[in-house]
């Protein structure tokens, strides 16, 4: 109790993490249960893994890990919201790979936007002497785009809806979301290099 008295927000993150990312699985997972279950539970276990080797190798720590009975690792939120991350690409990547780059672009950015706040603001997470947004970027190309080609061989076409090319043209919609995040996360990132400069 005296934990949820003295770090409420990083309680209310927690719990807003998990059961956000299980509602907006479920709403994947019922497509084709089998297919993206196996690509969720696979992207949920390599997400622990990779997690506790950069724990053991001091990358990062969790100060502050809400529901988890002394556990220093947000287990619970790796198992959620990393595979509900995952599912969304691999549903809504577009068929080609020229596309999916600036696709995945999009999410990577607001990945780590949302890491970087949670480092600044919270007690969640707090990168140490060997670990950097540079490094939680690089990671984060590498599991989401593993898990893209996976995720290809995982789960069928049909199964799949991917963007339309034509929606990430000049002007689509596509087009504004994926330039409305790329200037909100270069913007902010340069203001926070010039604020630690």
């Amino acid at each position: 109790m005296s934990d949820f008295l003295n770090y409420p927000l990083e309680y209310f993150i927690m719990l807003s993490v998990i059961i956000g990312s299980l509602f907006g699985a479920f709403f994947i997972l019922r497509i084709n249960w089998k297919r993206y279950g196996l690509l969720y539970l696979l992207s949920g276990l390599m997400g622990n893994i990779i997690c506790l080797i950069f724990i053991f190798l001091n990358f990062y720590k969790f100060p502050v890990v809400p529901f988890h009975l002394g556990i220093k690792m947000p287990i619970s939120a790796i198992l959620t919201a990393f595979p509900y991350y995952v599912l969304l690409g691999v549903r809504f990547s577009p068929r080609s790979w020229a596309w999916k780059i600036p696709f995945y672009m999009g999410m990577v950015n607001l990945g780590i936007l949302v890491e970087k706040l949670l480092e600044e603001y919270t007690e969640i997470i707090e990168y140490t002497n060997y670990w950097d947004t540079f490094d939680s970027y690089a990671v984060w190309w590498i599991y989401l785009l593993i898990f893209e080609y996976l995720g290809q061989r995982i789960v069928p076409n049909e199964y799949r809806k991917p963007i339309r090319v034509k929606s990430l043209w000049y002007g689509r919609w596509a087009w504004f979301v994926l330039h409305f995040i790329f200037l909100v996360t270069i913007f902010l990132a340069g203001v926070y290099v010039g604020w630690l400069l």
